[in-house]
């Protein structure tokens, strides 16, 4: 299978329009349009009966001590976890394109109600939902694609893994609000090809500027 975008190149910088924070000189970071990129797969197995997509991002600090704190920052040695930012399941076999904003445009505190993405697909809990638990204007459950937003002050770039998965079933043994580590899980012995497209996002300055998307 083959993973392709026209909104980034593979090792590339993601743009600021498909990131859920951007860069800011006063506040460090600002909330932005959240757009899911476009992403498009082909050299499709044709036994596959449905796909699905996940990003995670793996390079998130594992302790929150020093994450976005003034003065401190986060060091690059600092060992990493997973932060999942999407999971969709159930996507019909003859779909292969999700458009850029087709599933997220936009941020809504507390998480969309209301998600886009192709008939029939279900979409899961990403970890924003872990994240903002304590925070009383943002908790609540988040689903479908929200885009990167790591510490101001982190030292490493971090690192989108987009991938499409190829499945023999037509409908993923999930119920209820699945987890992207849980839609991994029940979906392994179904994957019978897979593709990845890596993008990159930081919102240290002294890391990465990440540009808008030229039109």
């Amino acid at each position: 299978m083959k993973l392709t975008s026209t909104s980034f190149q593979h090792d590339q910088a993601i743009p600021e329009q498909f990131a859920f924070g951007a860069p800011d000189p006063v506040l460090h970071i600002r909330l932005t349009d959240n757009h899911n990129p476009q992403l498009r797969w082909s050299d499709i197995p044709s036994q596959t009966r449905s796909f699905a997509v996940i990003c995670v991002d793996p390079d998130v600090p594992s302790t929150p001590d020093d994450v976005n704190q003034e003065g401190k920052s986060v060091p690059d040695s600092l060992p990493r976890t997973d932060f999942y930012h999407w999971v969709m399941v159930d996507i019909a076999p003859n779909i292969t394109e999700l458009k850029a904003g087709e599933c997220s445009n936009g941020i809504v505190a507390g998480g969309k109600q209301a998600l886009g993405g192709p008939a029939g697909s279900r979409q899961g809990v990403n970890d924003y939902t872990g994240w903002f638990a304590s925070d009383a204007d943002m908790k609540g459950t988040y689903k479908g694609y929200d885009g990167p937003c790591p510490p101001w002050n982190d030292e490493r770039l971090h690192h989108y893994n987009f991938t499409v998965y190829a499945l023999n079933c037509t409908t993923a043994p999930l119920d209820g609000d699945f987890t992207g580590a849980q839609a991994l899980q029940a979906i392994r012995p179904h994957i019978i090809a897979q593709a990845t497209l890596t993008g990159t996002y930081s919102n240290n300055p002294k890391i990465n500027k990440p540009k808008p998307l030229e039109n």
